[in-house]
This record gives structure tokens, C-alpha cells and sequence, in this order.
């Protein structure tokens, strides 16, 4: 399970909307008294923002890999003018972040002008992709709050192997990340009433890693009643992966995302033995660059642990017996999801794929169903071989998985389907010059968290105040539809699935759109 760490170090979703172009103003305040203490914003002429609140204890020492503990109360007002450290990564070729602060337990808060104790707002709390890099603060949730008109919380948790170690003497190994987001949780029930946030009424919503986090919320008892609806953006909930179809030389895997107890817990005895340790206590003692160099960690998610206290055994098995929180859902994934770990894992890895490659990567990933996935997915239909490889794993991978888990997550709860389908979205992360990323993964993280929209067309904007608009009402009334927005029907057969893009709002038919009989058909 160590490998498949490599494929999801994509920020895509963080680096979309760094900057708050919104000029800000000097006036002093508010102060907002907290269960720890008072903090004190920044005021817009829209809105107001907390940044930098600790929602834990600092998981340093005894407390790396513990779960979280309380916040030390303090006296006084506290600044809350900016974010906090973003907890213990190293930067990549897609993101310029990095940082050894253990003491990074922190959370930001946007409210709309109007939000009061007397005037409470739906609250929404994101979750942020990839799960090896990023920190909230990296999100800009003007738009998102004050055109929606509701809270937004944006907050850093552990990463990496901080987040997702595991060991014997570990109780729950291979949650601590999932944890720290239930305490964010927890901190919003018992505070969001002070900034003007409804605690009975909040929305967990997340992209790739923090859709799967999401799903992980879903299924974990631990968290039910924390949270009251759900929205899932490009989630692998139910995603298994083909031998090679991410990174070269990757066997075929049943989960993309998930490991077991014993698979983490036997990768955490490994760790120490090449760190000279023999137990948790000496562990706690390597320094933080120490333990983001080890090779195997360095860059990487490490998965969810399954089978605890905290998860199921099975997630498919979970979903297929309506084990699972029963909250509203609006769920769905990009037009083009695999397009960027093409890119990055194969065009820019210096393996990218060619039209003689291409039979054998088939061949290797599928075996004697080969020739057949050539015949439906042949170069010639395709600009370049990349895009034939990127095709066939969008549908096999992304598509098929998310319409199973719609579908059983539908037999208990209301759900909403859509496909982002803007195929000339921005490109917030490098991609190889010339290359077509269509609707690539995570693309729509930009439509919702806006600010600098200046590489965004007038329609492109359009759109974006669309799913803005869906994605409030949801977090309003459990419903995306409203006022001004095409109609959104409840998921009930693949055709009912919403498609996004630019001047074309509208249902398709998910299931043929990606070739899913077909799938099902050959059976791998």
C-alpha cells in the first residue's frame, strides 16, 4: 500500500484561489469569544475573517500520532489576523509549500457581514485535497460565504505520515488525520453559534483526498451527528486501481486510498527499524525533517487505516448495508479526471505514453481483455496517446467507481449527481506545455473558492456563480435547486446526473457517457 502514496501527491485543489484580492480595511475587530478565549478578525466591507484559531493542542512530542487534545485556553484577545503554521510537509514540482511546525492545529473562519448570534448562517466546513501538502488558509472563501451567504471553516490537519501513521503500540492506527477533523468538528459545534454559524446545520465537504475523508466521515459512528449534510468532489470511496494505470510498476490494488490495520501498522515497524527506533518513544523523538525525508514517506498520503474503531473493514460492504451517516449527499467527479496523473505521473516523470506504449500499457493493466479496450478506446480517436490512456482510466477508474457508490449511497439517502465538464477550466497546477487537460481532476475546486478570476472567461464566471449558488442552497436546504439555476433532479438512473459547463447546464447520461456497459461488459 506504501506505493500507491505516490499517485495523489496533486495539489490541484489547494493552489486554486491563493490570493484575497478584496481590498482590506483597517477598522479594528470583531472580537468573538471562543471556548478557549477571545480572537480578534479582520473586517471587510463584506465579510469577516478569523484566521489562525487553534482547535488542538500542538501534536508535538508526546502527542505526535496521539489524537488530538484540547486547545490551552488563553487570556486576552487573541490576534486573529493570520493563519497559522500549515503542519509538517515538504514542497513538490506542484506546489511551493513546505514546513516542519508540529504546532499546526489551526482553523479559519469567513462569515458573511450579516452573520451574527442572532442572525446564524448554514456552516461549512472544507476539507482540503491531497493529503501530503497544503493548509486550509490556502483557500479563499469570500465568494463562497458572502454571495452564499454562509460560513465557511477552512483548517489544517495532520498530513502525511503525521496524519496516517501507523503502529502496533498505536491505538487506531492509521487515522490521526481523520481525527483531527472530527475535532474541527466538535470545535464548530461548540463554537460556531459565537461567529454566526448554525452548529445545527453544517455541510462537510471536500476534494480528492478530502472526499475521501468525507466518505471516511460518512462511515465512522464517531462522527454521526457532527455534520448534516455532505458534499463529495472527485472522491475514491470505491476506487480500486489497475496494475500500472497510475505509476509505473504499481501492481493491481483494491482500494485507492484505504490500507488495513495490519498493512499500517506493519509499514510503521518498518519506518522505525530504518530510523533505529523499537518503539513509539523513540519515534517521538526524530525530528520532523528527519522523518519527512525517509524515501517512503517523503511527499505522500499515507491511506486510511481500515477495520478500527474509527472505520469499517469493508467500505463497499459498509455502503451496501446502509452503514453510513443518513444525511443528504450531493456527490460527483470532473469530466476528465485522470488527465493529471497522466500528465505528472507518466508525461512529466519522463515515462509518457506513446502509441507503441500504449497496447502494452493495456495489456499490462487489463491482460486478455487488452485488444478489446483497444478497439473501444483507439489512438485515432484521440489528439495523442496520453489522452487515449487518460480516457480509458477516467471511465474504468473514476467513473465506474462513482457511480456504484452513488448509487448505494442513494438507497438511503437524498443525492445529487454532477460532472464538472468544463474541458477549458484554468490551469492552476503546471501541466506540460501543450497538453489537453479538459476537465481535469479537481479543476472545479476555482469555480467555488474565487478570488483573482482574471484567467476566467465571462461564462466561465457565470458558471462559477452557478455552482456557488448550488452548492449554498445545498448547505440552506439540503437541496442544490434555486432560484435563477437550471434544474437539478435528484440522482435516481445515470441520466439524471448534472453536467456543468460553461452555456451548458443540463442532464446526461452518465453511464453511456463513459462507456460503463461496456465496462461491466468485459468484466476487469
Amino acid at each position: 500500500m506504501r506505493a500507491i502514496a505516490l499517485t495523489l501527491t496533486l495539489l490541484a485543489a489547494l493552489i486554486a484561489c491563493s490570493k484575497d484580492v478584496s481590498p482590506q480595511v483597517t477598522v479594528q475587530g470583531p472580537v468573538v469569544h471562543t471556548d478557549t478565549g477571545d480572537v480578534r478578525g479582520t473586517v471587510h466591507p463584506d465579510r469577516r475573517v478569523f484566521q489562525g484559531i487553534p482547535y488542538a493542542a500542538p501534536p508535538a512530542g508526546e502527542l505526535r500520532w496521539a489524537p488530538p487534545q484540547p486547545a490551552k485556553p488563553w487570556t486576552g484577545e487573541r490576534a486573529a489576523t493570520k493563519p497559522g503554521s500549515p503542519c509538517p510537509q515538504l514542497n513538490n514540482v506542484i506546489a511551493d509549500l513546505s514546513g516542519t511546525n508540529e504546532d499546526c492545529l489551526f482553523l479559519n473562519v469567513t462569515t458573511p457581514a450579516t452573520a451574527s448570534p442572532d442572525h446564524k448562517k448554514p456552516v461549512m466546513v472544507w476539507i482540503h485535497g491531497d493529503g501530503a501538502i497544503g493548509s486550509g488558509d490556502i483557500f479563499d472563501a469570500a465568494r463562497l460565504a458572502v454571495d452564499g451567504d454562509v460560513v465557511v471553516v477552512t483548517f489544517n490537519f495532520r498530513l502525511g505520515v503525521f496524519g496516517g501513521f501507523g503502529h502496533p503500540e498505536l491505538k487506531d492506527s492509521g487515522t490521526i488525520g481523520l481525527q483531527d477533523q472530527r475535532a474541527v468538528l466538535q470545535w464548530v459545534k461548540r463554537n460556531a453559534a459565537a461567529f454566526g454559524g448554525d452548529p445545527g446545520n453544517v455541510t462537510l465537504f471536500g476534494v480528492s483526498y478530502g472526499a475521501l475523508s468525507t466518505s471516511a466521515h460518512l462511515m465512522s459512528k464517531e462522527s454521526h451527528g457532527l455534520f448534516h449534510k455532505v458534499i463529495m468532489q472527485s472522491g475514491f470511496t470505491l476506487m480500486d486501481m489497475p496494475a500500472g494505470a497510475v505509476y509505473e510498476g504499481i501492481p493491481a490494488l483494491p482500494w485507492y486510498g484505504w490500507t488495513t490495520t495490519k498493512d499500517a501498522q506493519t509499514q510503521g515497524v518498518g519506518l522505525a527499524q530504518q530510523l533505529g527506533c523499537k518503539d513509539l518513544t523513540c519515534l517521538r523523538t526524530v525530528p520532523v525533517a528527519k522523518l519527512l525525508e525517509v524515501p517512503q514517506v517523503m511527499n505522500i498520503f499515507q491511506p486510511y487505516a481500515l477495520g478500527n474503531d474509527q472505520l469499517p473493514a469493508d467500505p463497499a460492504q459498509a455502503l451496501a448495508n446502509g452503514e453510513f451517516a443518513n444525511v443528504p449527499v450531493l456527490s460527483g467527479t470532473t469530466r476528465d479526471e485522470h488527465t493529471t496523473f497522466v500528465a505528472f505521473f507518466r508525461e512529466l516523470a519522463g515515462m509518457p505514453v506513446t502509441a507503441a506504449a500504449y497496447p502494452e500499457l493495456l495489456r499490462k493493466a487489463f491482460g486478455d481483455q487488452a485488444a478489446k479496450i483497444q478497439a473501444e478506446y483507439p489512438l485515432t480517436d484521440y489528439a495523442t496517446p496520453a489522452l487515449a490512456w487518460a480516457a480509458v482510466l477516467t471511465d474504468r477508474m473514476w467513473a465506474k467507481a462513482q457511480l456504484k457508490q452513488n448509487q448505494l449511497l442513494s438507497a438511503k439517502n437524498p443525492l445529487w449527481f454532477y460532472e464538472f465538464a468544463d474541458r477549458n477550466a484554468p490551469l492552476d497546477i503546471p501541466f506540460p506545455k501543450g497538453f489537453q487537460a479538459g476537465a481535469w481532476h479537481a479543476g472545479d475546486v476555482q469555480y467555488l473558492f474565487r478570488s483573482g478570476t482574471t484567467e476566467m472567461s465571462k461564462d466561465q464566471l457565470a458558471l462559477s456563480d452557478a455552482m456557488i449558488g448550488y452548492w449554498t442552497n445545498f448547505a440552506h436546504r439540503s437541496d442544490p435547486n434555486g432560484d435563477g439555476l437550471p434544474e437539478w433532479p435528484k440522482f435516481t438512473t445515470p441520466d439524471t446526473v448534472q453536467s456543468l459547463a460553461p452555456n451548458a447546464i443540463r442532464q446526461v447520461d452518465y453511464e453511456q457517457e463513459h462507456r460503463l456497459a461496456f465496462w461491466e461488459q468485459v468484466g476487469v
